[in-house]
């Protein structure tokens, strides 16, 4: 017994330590201010719904070997098209209109990715800067209010019981995408390309595709985000998703998803983005300064993304 307790390497569980960590020190510190309250709780879930879900398609892209930083002009561009839509017709084609433009944006990425072979950072970089102007000029910097009842309440202003309908939405995506990640061949063949391209191109796998399908599926889970942040606000405008990328990446990584590719977890990936979104809530409930908020939450952020990574390696 006791030579298989020492076998249990902590470091594999990193992320749940951060996240007990971070809840338990918060909980004693704004033990006054309601932080374990339920209504924070929910709130917390509700601020990093469209993080967990942007995160678990980066995840997709990361275990591949790949990343992305254009998903954050992809959540304004089909916020915007949702909204657009939405005016003329149903949620339903909103929905699906949304969604095809994030679709497109990652077929972009992954094809200049897998067939003219230059890195996944260049090209989304690149791609992120034409996305977001692209949405800029959509609507003339103008905000596009959404006034569907019936589309809010579905995609994240809405409650059903005591639940946010933005949490229901992580859960969806996170069981699809743990379905997706760890029971299909797919999902095999992704972590196969980013531990071992080679290897991996060998044994038959259609390495271009996978890469192209990863780049895609991040995009796709970026532009439900968009449709999201829109039903929550009730409304898009040009700026949504912009500042999302370091928290979407940091929460993949926290989540003991390997940098270099190869390894990840869909649940860890949800796990983070709630570690990030508690150190938001607890930094803000503490009085911070914005300013201050953002010194102390890149600091931590880097703390953690040190330790997941240093335990990536050892690995």
């Amino acid at each position: 017994m006791s030579n298989k307790i020492k076998k249990i390497d902590y470091k594999k569980y990193i992320v749940y330590i951060s996240f007990l960590m971070v809840l338990i020190i918060f909980s004693i510190i704004l033990k006054d201010k309601g932080f374990l309250s339920y209504s924070n709780m929910m709130n917390i879930l509700r601020q990093t719904a469209m993080i967990s879900v942007t995160a678990v398609g980066m995840t997709f892209a990361i275990s591949a070997g790949l990343i992305d930083l254009s998903t954050g002009a992809v959540v304004a561009m089909s916020a915007l098209t949702a909204s657009i839509v939405l005016r003329n017709a149903g949620w339903l084609p909103a929905l699906f209109s949304g969604l095809g433009v994030g679709l497109i944006c990652g077929l972009i990425n992954g094809i200049i990715v897998a067939k003219v072979r230059i890195p996944a950072f260049l090209v989304t970089l690149g791609t992120s800067s034409v996305f977001a102007g692209i949405a800029r000029t959509m609507t003339n910097l103008e905000a596009v209010p959404i006034t569907n009842p019936e589309f809010n309440f579905i995609f994240g202003a809405g409650d059903i019981g005591p639940i946010s309908t933005l949490f229901i939405w992580t859960i969806v995506v996170m069981l699809i995408g743990h379905v997706f990640y760890r029971k299909t061949p797919f999902g095999r063949a992704v972590l196969a390309v980013g531990g071992n391209e080679s290897a991996a191109r060998f044994s038959g796998i259609k390495v271009e595709r996978i890469k192209i399908a990863a780049m895609a599926i991040s995009a796709l889970a970026a532009s439900f985000a968009g449709i999201l942040y829109a039903g929550r606000l009730h409304g898009a405008r040009y700026t949504l998703g912009e500042n999302d990328n370091m928290s979407v990446i940091a929460a993949v990584v926290i989540g003991g998803t390997s940098f270099t590719g190869g390894k990840g977890t869909i649940i860890g990936t949800i796990i983070g983005s709630i570690v990030i979104g508690m150190l938001n809530n607890g930094l803000l409930l503490m009085g911070l300064s914005v300013s201050e908020q953002m010194i102390a939450r890149g600091i931590i952020i880097i703390l953690a993304v040190s330790l997941s990574l240093r335990q990536s390696r050892n690995d």
